[in-house]
């Protein structure tokens, strides 16, 4: 009895001290990015203010120009919010899924498992983190996917952003482009922690297996991160006028070519 309970209470512990490390890490590894992010968002909304495609210089200049230095870090705060308690899950249920795999395989718990069941724990892991939090990650993509244009800025905040999207759009709202969101999830991390068991059973004495599998998710799965991006910024503010704009100009170009095409036909 004393000794389950111990063993209950170590687990209990490392499951903490996982969670904590992990969120930390997250939490330091986002901000330090977060101006690459920004370029990488403002590149896949085309939210720059400007036409056509953008080299990273310009959209830097952009940024400055209008938002100031602190705009590299636009909706930072919000992806620190979400970043902690996401991967705080993501390494505390991958732990929960792994063991929960071994007991299925009949896999001791000092072998690695097989490939593909470090992939199914992984993906799983990933869309428990990514459903839980996800408000927080369109309230970021709201914020960081615009340029602040004529001294404006069509969300303020975290909690401006997630306020003003339920007052205007629903509850809902919320939770546009959750589908390629959580679905995209199973392949990240699934690629992401099935790359790490194989570098593991194949090089057991290196030290970069979260790199190379962070790197090898993140090219597979990039397009379906745009589709996410997207999709979040549908009915947003600032976006919806565009699109109002530009249904306004194509409407008025219907009716210039409709006169036209009935001059020449009365001459």
């Amino acid at each position: 009895m004393g000794e389950g309970s111990s063993s209950a209470a170590h687990e209990a512990a490392d499951m903490t001290r996982r969670m904590i490390c992990g969120g930390v890490a997250g939490m330091m590894a986002k901000t330090a990015t977060s101006p690459l992010e920004r370029f990488k968002m403002l590149s896949q909304t085309g939210e720059h203010g400007s036409q056509g495609k953008q080299s990273m210089i310009s959209l830097y200049r952009a940024i400055l120009a209008n938002e100031g230095f602190f705009g590299l870090w636009a909706g930072n705060g919000a992806n620190l919010l979400r970043v902690f308690p996401a991967k705080a899950i993501v390494f505390s249920s991958n732990d929960m899924y792994r063991k929960f795999m071994h007991g299925v395989s009949n896999t001791p718990q000092d072998q690695q498992l097989p490939g593909y069941l470090n992939f199914l724990a992984g993906g799983l892991a990933g869309m428990t983190a990514t459903a839980t939090t996800y408000p927080l990650d369109l309230a970021r993509g709201r914020i960081s996917g615009k340029l602040k244009v004529d001294g404006s800025r069509h969300y303020n905040g975290i909690i401006n952003t997630i306020l003003v999207t339920s007052r205007e759009e629903g509850i809902s709202a919320l939770y546009k482009g959750v589908r390629p969101t959580v679905l995209g999830a199973m392949p990240y991390e699934g690629i992401k922690f099935g790359t790490v068991g194989l570098m593991e059973a194949i090089f057991p004495y290196k030290k970069t297996y979260d790199e190379n599998g962070g790197i090898m998710a993140g090219l597979i799965t990039y397009p379906n991160d745009t589709v996410r991006r997207m999709l979040q910024l549908q009915g947003s503010r600032g976006t919806e006028e565009k699109d109002d704009n530009s249904q306004a100009g194509s409407k008025n170009k219907q009716h210039e070519t409709q006169a036209q095409l009935g001059v020449r036909i009365s001459r």
